[in-house]
């Protein structure tokens, strides 16, 4: 079976999983194009705190900004494995109903309803696990980066 077979036997939930999986990934490039510019971003935000009498409460602020998009690839980590879980009892429903109106004679018609369950399970995973690496690895800059601003604010005063 090929990819599209496999993605229209996962109905609508596979689907949604895609559309969640296209959003969070343009959110993790832009990311990725703009966060580990470290340096650059700690002289814009040390500029910025020459400004400003409450040091801590403006790096903070700073922080937040950047952190701007990760809320929401940490909440396609969470969801997408609930939709995935969301297609396995809608797959075990179907196989039930199937088996209720048709009897165990011809397992086929069981299997699909397990079929539909095991390919939205996989999707769901699929989308769950590199979101929830990149949130991680994009609040370990952003801590580091907090760190290190903290560190040369107290050195230029």
């Amino acid at each position: 079976m090929d990819l599209l077979t496999y993605v229209e036997k996962g109905g609508v939930i596979v689907y949604i999983l895609i559309a969640l999986n296209m959003v969070g990934y343009t959110i993790i490039i832009w990311k990725f194009l703009t966060l580990p510019k470290k340096n650059s971003l700690t002289k814009k935000i040390i500029t910025k705190l020459n400004f400003s009498h409450n040091i801590n409460a403006q790096i903070e602020y700073e922080i937040k900004k950047l952190e701007v998009g990760l809320n929401f690839i940490k909440n396609i980590a969470s969801i997408a494995p609930l939709l995935g879980l969301l297609g396995t009892v809608v797959g075990v429903l179907n196989a039930f109903e199937a088996i209720t109106a048709n009897g165990l004679g011809n397992p086929s018609i069981f299997s699909s309803g397990i079929s539909i369950a095991l390919i939205t399970t996989i999707a769901g995973l699929i989308v769950a696990i590199p979101h929830h690496i990149c949130y991680n690895y994009f609040i370990a800059i952003l801590d580091e980066l907090e760190l290190k601003v903290k560190k040369e604010a107290v050195e230029v005063q």
